[in-house]
């Protein structure tokens, strides 16, 4: 049993890494944003921005290309091929001196980092199902989640000591040895009577079986709505903290804060995740992230930005609902789809990645001189989650059961 355990532990701490490198590479980098635009003469701290939305975008479409491909050649064959795609693209990152240049590195990172992201969820849903598979989701995403505790901060000290191109660097070289780790100790879990011969036709078979099954593609577009919403926050939260509020050297220390406030969250919901199930927890979720978000826009949407205190308490209290989301809306669209996890983990990924660096880039053009923004986009991004939430039929016959 001590055993079991043991492994149990290894595999989650794994997969925690596997997403990890995916989390270092956008956080680090945020405090060498100003540093970075001026190396490559980007016009403004608007544009600067698109240096983390990019890498999402990237995520987003690799995700299509690696989910598929690993239901006909494994798991692990994609991870080492998208590592090599990040090692060319971050080696683009550091050499170039052209702001578009620059784009294409990161768009071509979040292509090769999207194999690890994909595969580790993969990986759960070979290995787990039901609302254990949401347990250890959780507690993946609570460890993946210490990433950005320490992320800024790593990504300043580099910045100051050996600049911004360290940063890069000191990706590589975690992700090498997470690779090492990977290889040596996980085993290959795609099952042999879920392996499908390598055609074309998978992409389209697929994609096909995916869309037929109503309730992945709700909890996917949930999904595009939640992680847009927290991806405006990650592209903006420079300017906002070191910009707006005038934080300088402080903003590793805010920016760890609030990811220890979601790593908390997320390690809750691991636990009542066993009891009142993945269904009754979002509802409440939803509920409670367009409420904080309508309460701040009625006390401060129409004036200047709170105090530094009061921000930090709602963007803790908004962040605490969104950790109820993210894995439990993941393991609710993943749950039907064990046959095809490979591709059903890609379109989940990539439609709600794609969805999200739109909304990012539209609400965060606005979030120039004011936080009140991203909380009405908050707000709006909730309202229309909560509809599609109801509109799934089995959502409200299991609420109404569990009530």
């Amino acid at each position: 049993m001590q055993n079991e355990q043991r492994s149990q532990l290894e595999f989650i701490v794994l997969m925690a890494a596997l997403m990890s490198i995916v989390a270092l590479s956008i956080d680090a980098v945020l405090p060498a944003l100003p540093t970075i635009g001026d190396y490559i003469t980007s016009v403004s701290d608007t544009e600067n921005q698109k240096l983390i939305t990019t890498i999402f975008l990237g995520l987003g479409v690799g995700q299509l290309i690696f989910g598929p491909l690993s239901d006909s050649f494994g798991r692990k064959p994609m991870v080492y091929f998208g590592f090599g795609v990040f090692v060319i693209a971050s080696i683009i990152c550091i050499t170039t001196r052209s702001f578009e240049m620059m784009l294409l590195g990161r768009a071509l990172q979040g292509i090769g980092l999207s194999s690890p992201r994909t595969m580790s969820i993969a990986i759960v849903r070979d290995s787990y199902s039901g609302d254990h598979m949401a347990k250890i989701l959780s507690i993946v995403v609570m460890t993946f989640i210490l990433v950005p505790v320490i992320a800024p901060m790593l990504g300043q000290f580099l910045l100051y000591q050996f600049g911004w191109k360290s940063i890069f660097i000191v990706n590589l070289v975690f992700g090498f040895l997470i690779m090492l780790w990977f290889w040596k100790r996980q085993p290959e879990t795609l099952h042999e009577k879920y392996k499908k011969s390598f055609s074309l036709s998978i992409f389209k078979t697929g994609t096909i079986a995916f869309f037929k099954i109503k309730s992945a593609v709700i909890f996917t577009l949930l999904s595009g709505f939640i992680t847009g919403s927290f991806m405006v926050y990650l592209s903006t939260s420079q300017q906002i903290f070191q910009v707006q509020y005038n934080l300088g050297e402080y903003f590793p220390y805010v920016f760890a804060s609030l990811a220890i406030a979601i790593g908390l969250a997320t390690y809750i919901n691991s636990i009542l995740v066993m009891r009142f199930g993945m269904k009754k927890l979002v509802n409440i979720a939803l509920i409670a992230f367009v409420s904080i978000s309508f309460i701040y826009v009625i006390l401060f949407g129409f004036k200047n930005n709170p105090s530094f205190e009061i921000l930090l308490l709602f963007f803790t209290l908004q962040f605490a609902s969104v950790a109820f989301l993210f894995g439990n809306l993941r393991a609710l669209a993943m749950e039907p789809m064990g046959h095809i996890a490979g591709i059903g983990s890609a379109l989940n990924g990539f439609i709600s990645t794609v969805m999200a660096v739109p909304i990012a880039n539209y609400i965060g053009s606005f979030v120039k001189d004011s936080v009140a923004p991203l909380f009405l986009g908050f707000m709006v991004c909730g309202l229309i989650s909560i509809v599609l939430f109801y509109s799934n039929s089995d959502t409200i016959k299991k609420l109404l059961k569990v009530t």
